[in-house]
């Protein structure tokens, strides 16, 4: 499938009247037969903006009295590239030890099986996706767990809807990076513009890649193993999803990668209860980084870098484990 060059309107862009209809994303049978059924079966909420995918690990015990449990409601929020699938391991894992909890992933506007709408990426587009999401399932609240983008747009939906935020749980979470410390080239990269846009796109995704992607050649065998192979869910996406390199840079340029130190502190403000968790090698994002915004409750998870939400499963499922026992206290 040959992906042609798309770029998204960026905020502040005037909405036409006749806005182009979002771009489809691609079937489930599709994803399902390149890496199995890893994730429950998916379940699709119509918007205004597109058709959004999300995933339930229903509750599989009932023994617990309502309101004895630490958490019952869970949504997990990933991050730019990687779709939902990237934290199934993780959010098995919690299922696993808190059967009574109703624990639902999202793939993100771009990303996995959920469409691109043709509009602004901005922090208040995937806002309204988690707001509608919820209000779908019928949650006043519930507990977050947001990953990398999805730990920015987590802790900036906490800082305009606290109400909706029981508590949250930011793994190596993107958002603290400043635009001004990138090069004048870079900078004009993230302003984009006529003769810039190709170029933009190949610097966006070698930043987000750590450089060149390169799908291991044993993927195959590893997927049938059970394993989430990211690079190869990434090379798939860019390859059949028409409309995800598209998301992918207007989410760099404008959803909240860079520069959100204003709402993390506000987040922190807030009084919901949030824990840190962040890989040692991990570039991204600091302890001090967070310290300085008001957030103190961080772990660091040693020897392994910003891919901590997959390789270092147990370890990261018991941090949050210990956090959400704490929130009874």
């Amino acid at each position: 499938m040959t992906t042609p060059f798309l770029v998204l309107p960026r905020p502040g862009t005037v909405p036409s009247s006749n806005a182009a209809p979002p771009i489809p994303a691609p079937s489930e049978a599709a994803f399902v037969g390149t890496f199995g059924n890893r994730l429950p079966p998916a379940s699709y909420l119509h918007t205004p903006h597109g058709k959004v995918a999300y995933y339930e690990l229903s509750p599989s015990s009932q023994v617990a009295i309502e309101g004895t449990q630490p958490v019952s409601r869970v949504l997990f929020v990933h991050g730019v590239q990687t779709p939902a699938i990237g934290l199934q391991p993780l959010a098995t894992a919690l299922s696993s030890r808190f059967p009574s909890a109703h624990l639902v992933l999202v793939d993100l506007w771009g990303h996995g099986l959920t469409d691109t709408p043709w509009v602004a990426h901005d922090a208040s587009l995937f806002h309204g996706l988690l707001d509608t999401l919820m209000a779908h399932l019928g949650w006043t609240d519930a507990h977050f767990i947001g990953y990398s983008f999805g730990g920015s747009t987590t802790a900036s939906f906490a800082a305009a809807y606290p109400e909706r935020v029981a508590s949250m749980v930011l793994v190596a979470p993107a958002g603290l990076r400043r635009a001004a410390a990138l090069d004048p080239v870079q900078q004009g990269y993230l302003r984009g513009g006529e003769g810039l846009e190709e170029a933009a796109r190949d610097w966006i995704l070698e930043v987000l890649e750590g450089g060149q992607l390169v799908v291991p050649s044993d993927w195959k065998e590893r997927v049938v193993r059970g394993e989430v192979v990211a690079e190869a869910v990434r090379d798939w996406e860019m390859k059949e999803h028409a409309g995800h390199v598209a998301s992918v840079v207007a989410i760099f340029r404008d959803g909240g990668i860079l520069d959100k130190h204003v709402e993390f502190a506000k987040a922190a403000a807030t009084g919901v209860r949030c824990q840190c968790v962040l890989g040692e090698l991990d570039d991204l994002c600091s302890v001090q980084d967070l310290s300085e915004l008001g957030m103190q409750q961080v772990v660091v998870v040693p020897q392994v870098g910003h891919a901590v939400v997959r390789q270092r499963v147990p370890e990261v499922a018991g941090v949050i484990e210990a956090f959400w026992k704490k929130l009874q206290e």
